[in-house]
């Protein structure tokens, strides 16, 4: 075992056993819906308790599983109690150059801390201040600054085949988003018809001479097929789109993650002096920014605390591993993974997660994190305890909402039911895994912590299930006992598996 994972993988202490209470019609209704035959062969995890940690039900709590995207709940809260809800990130535009007229005798540093919020527009304004200045002929280079983060871009075990897609895109400390959900070192590649027989037409957002596109696709008849598919050369930025979109029809787009994203936001500030009329003669290069150079311009983030809705309702994987990594440079001065781990999982310690646990990564999308629905719930009851948790609360995603930034990744889910607006909790969503961990507000007018993780499902819809146990405890205390309905034809869809039950909704920009 590596030393990079050994410092994820941490002995935190004996957690006693818990046992379930006497809530004997809630335990039953529980017991059935778990004994979905679907889920015969997987491994289920569920633990609910009151906020003060009392065990309202339990089975298998104490199994450690993958958690996918359940695990930036480590990540969000770690963060807030490291860094701070106040804390930001800024990029700045600095110089060790003499000024002589409008012509400045040097090059121009551009140096990031990681912040996933730097819009194209961003960038074009800091070109604007340089301009404003004075300056319009740089002699020097254009040195690209992301040493605040080591140069290690992807996390351990992620999966070879993900790799062009934005929600596993390169972490860098110097990066750009494409949208204002903030998907830090993608562009989105966009594919509109032409006339019918002829080529289709595609476009990047933001527009950049970074990336290349190569294409084959044509325009099909009105109410053909869409076959449009959008694809990265490994190690390039040479994109290639194929297939068939009908004339007539909507636009396809796609989402997806550039190859080395310290050169995509220099790129992109180089074109926008150019636009501002500042020429920078030299080439772009990678380097530290010297101490004591002139700053010249300068960003800053909002503060985390408003970044957490769109990093967790939109459950966002490159935020998981900047702020991972800001851990790290915060507390060691060292911007790794390496480095933010061990500090990640000291911050769980002092929220009360106790026992072994594994966090190889932030955001979930590695096989080797392991984590107990058992941890998940000691987390959620630290976490009730801090004076952020307001906030952190309300950034969850919530059960029915439709707005994309108050449901998040739950806004299609559990709509018209006892759980509808109650049920703050984030998801979690790989292959063969699914989780669903955070809040209840039983109809008695208790706050419940709930924490389910599936692992090894096959062939079932376990969101289905998931969201049947959370509807059930958002009717406990309700004026009529409820009861689990037997099966029959109308719970069909709890076995009807599609992509959205292998991949978060968000992900697929579905939700």
């Amino acid at each position: 075992m590596s030393t990079a994972l050994l410092a994820g993988l941490i002995l935190l202490g004996a957690a006693a056993p818990v046992q379930a209470q006497d809530r004997s019609e809630l335990g039953a209704d529980l017991d059935a819906i778990l004994a979905d035959p679907g889920l015969a062969g997987a491994d289920v995890g569920l633990v609910v308790t009151t906020l003060d940690g009392e065990p309202v039900y339990r089975r298998a709590g104490e199994r450690r599983q993958q958690p996918a995207s359940n695990a930036k709940l480590a990540t969000s809260a770690a963060a807030l109690e490291v860094l701070g809800p106040d804390h930001t990130f800024t990029t700045t535009v600095a110089s060790t150059g003499r000024r002589h007229g409008p012509v400045l005798h040097g090059g121009l540093y551009l140096r990031g801390t990681g912040d996933p919020t730097m819009l194209a527009a961003d960038y074009d304004a800091l070109a604007a201040r340089v301009a404003r200045s004075g300056i319009r002929v740089v002699r020097g280079p254009l040195t690209a600054d992301d040493t605040w983060f080591d140069d290690v871009r992807l996390g351990l075990s992620w999966a070879w085949d993900d790799e062009p897609y934005y929600y596993n895109a390169q972490v860098s400390a110097l990066t750009a988003s494409p949208d204002t959900d903030y998907d830090a070192g993608s562009v989105i590649v966009r594919v509109a018809p032409g006339a019918a027989g002829a080529k289709a037409k595609v476009t990047t957002e933001p527009p950049t001479d970074y990336v290349r596109v190569v294409n084959t696709a044509t325009t099909g008849a009105p109410g053909s097929a869409n076959t449009i598919s959008v694809d990265r050369e490994h190690g390039s930025n040479t994109f290639t789109v194929t297939g068939s979109i009908p004339a007539g029809g909507a636009v396809t787009s796609e989402w997806m993650a550039v190859w080395e994203p310290t050169g995509y936001a220099a790129a992109l500030f180089r074109s926008a002096l150019r636009r501002h009329g500042v020429t920078v003669l030299g080439p772009t290069t990678r380097g530290a920014t010297p101490a004591g150079a002139t700053e010249l311009a300068r960003r800053e983030s909002m503060p985390l605390r408003e970044l957490q809705v769109p990093f967790l309702k939109l459950s966002n994987n490159l935020h998981a591993e900047i702020l991972v990594k800001s851990m790290g440079r915060a507390s060691a001065g060292q911007g790794s993974w390496d480095a933010g781990r061990p500090v990640l999982v000291d911050a769980l310690t002092r929220l009360g997660v106790t026992g072994r646990l594994s966090m190889a990564d932030g955001s979930g999308l590695s096989r080797m994190d392991q984590i107990s629905p058992d941890q998940l719930a000691q987390l959620l009851a630290g976490a009730a305890d801090r004076p952020w948790f307001g906030e952190w609360y309300e950034a969850l995603p919530i059960a029915g909402e439709p707005d994309r930034l108050v449901g998040g990744t739950l806004r299609n889910r559990m709509r018209g039911t006892a759980a509808a607006g109650v049920v703050h909790a984030k998801t979690g969503t790989l292959t063969g895994v699914t989780g669903l961990s955070g809040y209840v507000d039983t109809a008695s007018g208790e706050r419940w912590i709930f924490s389910m993780v599936s692992n090894n499902t096959i062939g079932v819809n376990a969101k289905a299930i998931e969201d049947k146990v959370a509807i059930r405890l958002a009717e406990e205390g309700g004026p009529v006992s409820p009861r689990v309905a037997p099966r029959g034809a109308d719970q069909r869809s709890d076995h009807a598996v599609d992509q959205e039950t292998e991949l978060e909704c968000s992900w697929r920009k579905a939700c």
